[in-house]
Parts: structure tokens; sequence; C-alpha cells
């Protein structure tokens, strides 16, 4: 009987414990390491930052904050779940968002 209340315990516990919750991009064609500081942060502060500044809630200018939120930029990219972005479109080119896909599923270094 212990066993099974311990089972009822352990089971939401251990399935809720994830190291962190990356999200996975499998479609995502990643054949070199994507740079933060090369890529990424330049993509982000010249398509994004223009609306998403502290005032809004989003404070998109450095590797932290983006990764954080890498899951909702890439969702509003690709307009999957989220308000497409840039407002108003149109959507960013499919080959720069895999850019970003891939450096989310390389684990968001700050290379």
């Amino acid at each position: 009987m212990k066993l099974i209340y311990l089972s009822i315990f352990l089971i939401p516990f251990i399935w809720g414990c994830k190291k962190d919750k990356i999200q996975n991009y499998p479609n995502a064609n990643c054949s070199d390491t994507v740079s933060f500081n090369n890529e990424i942060l330049p993509l982000i502060l010249n398509n994004c930052t223009g609306c998403h500044t502290n005032q809004n809630g989003y404070t998109l200018t450095n590797h932290s904050n983006i990764s954080s939120n890498s899951t909702a930029i890439v969702g509003a990219m690709r307009n999957s779940g989220y308000q497409l972005m840039p407002k108003g479109g149109p959507a960013l080119p499919d080959s720069i968002i895999e850019r970003v896909e891939c450096w989310v599923n390389q684990g968001k270094l700050n290379n």
C-alpha cells in the first residue's frame, strides 16, 4: 500500500521536474553552430526591439531575456500560438526563423 501512495506522489513530481524545458524544433536544418552574438542578437535587434522594449513587457536586448523568451519569439515568428511578428507582417523569411530554431535546438548558447 505504501508503494502505491509513494508512486502517486512521485510520478507527478518526476514528470514535472525537467531540468530545462527547451523547445525542440525537429524540422530545423542545423548544419553548423549558430552564433548568438553574430546572428541571433542582430536579428532580434533589427526586427524586434523597435516595438519590444522595456515599456511593453519584453526587453529583448540581451542573451538572458532572449533565451528565456525563445519559445514566444519563435512562436510569434511562425505565427504558431502567438500573434505574427513583426506586427503587421510580413513574416520573416523561413531561413531566418530556422536559424533561431537551430540556436534553440543547440541549447541557446551565449556564444
